[in-house]
């Protein structure tokens, strides 16, 4: 089920913003056309990655440097961690997330 967290607007000029999703941040990445979600909470010692920098569809957490993709969640820097991840769509000035698994 599409649940409509944000206007498209709210990722701002740096194209990124934290929305709640069922109590959980998720972290927003709009990257062309394209949004991509993903939990805002590095496993390592819970950085924001909302607040990381974008090395192409990489977040780098501000806290150490982990970085993870944007399209698997999956963590670039230690084998086997990983953040969860959603679908986003936009769909007229809305991002709306659904499950990705």
């Amino acid at each position: 089920m599409k649940v409509r967290v944000c206007d498209l607007a709210a990722l701002g000029a740096e194209g990124k913003t934290v929305v709640e999703l069922e109590g959980e941040g998720v972290a927003l990445f709009r990257r062309g056309d394209e949004v991509l979600a993903i939990g805002n909470e590095c496993p390592h010692q819970a950085g924001s990655l909302g607040d990381g920098w974008l090395e192409g569809d990489i977040v780098v957490c501000p806290l150490h440097g982990w970085e993870f993709d944007l399209r698997s969640g999956v963590c670039m820097t230690i084998p086997g961690e990983r953040v969860p991840r959603w679908i986003a769509t936009v769909e007229g000035d809305a991002v709306y997330l659904e499950a990705a698994e």
